[in-house]
């Protein structure tokens, strides 16, 4: 009976040092399928500044270990979501409204800081007008004096003052609303167009957005089949915002300093 005891405990140890070999090999197994299927998964990419809509890479690169992320009405804000505004920059931009027999522009130049916006205009009868614009308050004056007035602000603050729309609202939209998407061309950079046309409505909006910036650089309004609204930004964008940079009060007060 002792013999037996032994001989069957023997048995036991040896179904557990195999089933334990067995849990070993799995986890191996199942660990190097990990990295095969990780190394052959193409990564999904969007078209660079500095490269054409047709070759995103480049001339000479390894186009094949990639997937450009297709741009429909089905998947466009899927794209635009990957989009991210730089925190801190400086760029300038134009803004034209149209009507029959006439037009006008607004010069605009804008420093964005760490969730301050300092937009300055040069209006179409040679008025400046400053915006500048915090967490939650607008302060906005003209050029030569020292008063200013102040209103409670919000996440699109920033892009009213500028007179521009802000692109991301496209987010919220139902399918039906995106009439057209897709990769554009716009003053020689590659952009994310979207198109947007709400039912009942005569009023239809295009949005080109930067895939290297993430900013919008142009925008299009239309009524009953007339351009009403332009604006363009095609200048280079200086990142991260220029060091001396004034996010200060007309009296003097800082309220905010570039890096801080």
């Amino acid at each position: 009976m002792y013999c037996g005891g032994d001989l069957l405990e023997q048995k036991n140890r040896l179904v557990i040092v195999v089933a334990i070999v067995a849990l070993i090999v799995g986890a191996i197994v199942a660990s190097f399928g990990r990295v095969i299927f990780a190394a052959n998964t193409p990564d999904v990419i969007l078209p660079s500044s500095s490269t054409g809509l047709d070759d995103p890479l480049g001339s000479g690169s390894r186009v094949q270990d990639y997937q450009r992320a297709e741009v429909t009405t089905q998947t466009v804000t899927g794209v635009v979501a990957t989009l991210a505004r730089p925190s801190s920059y400086y760029r300038e931009l134009t803004v034209e409204t149209f009507w029959n027999g006439g037009s006008s522009a607004t010069q605009v130049q804008v420093w964005t800081d760490s969730g301050w916006s300092h937009s300055v205009q040069t209006l179409p009868s040679g008025v400046i007008r400053h915006d500048l614009t915090g967490e939650d308050t607008v302060y906005y004056w003209y050029d030569g004096s020292q008063d200013y007035a102040a209103a409670p602000a919000d996440e699109k603050s920033s892009d009213l003052a500028q007179h521009i729309p802000t692109y991301e609202t496209v987010l919220h939209l139902e399918p039906e609303e995106i009439t057209a998407a897709g990769y554009e061309l716009r003053g020689d950079l590659p952009c994310i167009l979207v198109e947007v046309k709400t039912d009942g409505s005569d009023l239809v909006r295009r949005f080109w957005v930067s895939v290297s910036s993430g900013l919008l650089v142009s925008a299009e309004s239309e009524q009953d089949g007339q351009l009403v609204y332009r604006m363009t930004a095609y200048s280079p964008v200086q990142s991260p915002c220029p060091a001396d940079s004034s996010f200060a009060l007309p009296d003097g007060e800082v309220l905010h300093t570039v890096g801080e």
